[in-house]
């Protein structure tokens, strides 16, 4: 079922600079990365550049480290990545599309392959959580 896709959208009131920035910035990610409240991210590692690898460890009940590969930087448009994970299918990818909007930056967040229905679904609230947490923190940045 590797075929499986999601897709969550968000009006963030920053500007696309900030907001393309916060997903490159390890101090800034985290703030973010974590799809709970009962969740925070107690290590985050970015190499910014096409090729370059980020790590993000999700603290919860248990530890859940995601990391990745930068494929595509379009400055303050857009960015994909593979996510990896111990639980993620192979070839996992996710993309990321800022477009600037009245309110601020419309993101469209597009995340591919998964191995079950469960796990897209679950990942959908996780990126849906992540995405308000960046709203959050970027509130009033426009």
């Amino acid at each position: 079922m590797t075929d499986l896709t999601l897709t969550c959208r968000r009006v963030i009131k920053a500007a696309p600079e900030l907001v393309y920035n916060a997903w490159l910035d390890p101090a800034v990610m985290t703030r973010f990365m974590s799809p709970g409240p009962d969740m925070h991210v107690s290590e985050a590692r970015s190499d910014p550049r096409v090729g370059g690898r980020f790590f993000v460890l999700m603290q919860g009940d248990k530890p859940y480290p995601h990391e990745g590969s930068y494929l595509e930087l379009v400055p303050h448009s857009r960015i994909v990545f593979t996510w990896e994970a111990p639980w993620s299918a192979p070839g996992t990818q996710v993309e990321l599309v800022m477009t600037p909007v009245a309110e601020g930056t419309e993101v469209v967040l597009t995340h591919v392959k998964f191995m079950s229905e469960e796990a897209r679904d679950n990942h959908f609230a996780g990126w849906t959580g992540i995405l308000e947490k960046l709203a959050a923190s970027l509130s009033g940045k426009a």
